[in-house]
């Protein structure tokens, strides 16, 4: 019979990758949906939004409940950069 798809990437049985969850999928959405729209424009500004609030859900759901502490450090990381980015964009 086929083989069970691999989603994970291991190394050395320490999962290092994944398949992308539906938080990250829709934050890779609206990051494309940014950079297509008008700069200023309310889609603009709406695609924005809508990545950070997906990102910051991917982020906690991996440094909550990260399957190794990569994962949860990359989690903690990334929580940590999209509070800097934000703090960029509305300052």
């Amino acid at each position: 019979m086929l083989a069970p798809i691999q989603r994970d990437a291991k190394i050395r049985g320490y999962v290092v990758g994944q398949f992308p969850n539906p938080p990250l999928w829709i934050a890779l959405a609206a990051l494309l949906a940014t950079g297509l729209a008008d700069d200023g424009s309310t889609i603009s500004d709406l695609a924005r939004a809508i990545f950070y609030v997906a990102l910051t859900v991917w982020a906690y759901e991996e440094a909550a409940r990260g399957v190794n502490v990569f994962r949860k450090a990359l989690g903690a990381v990334a929580l940590g950069l999209i509070v800097v980015g934000v703090a960029r964009t509305v300052g």
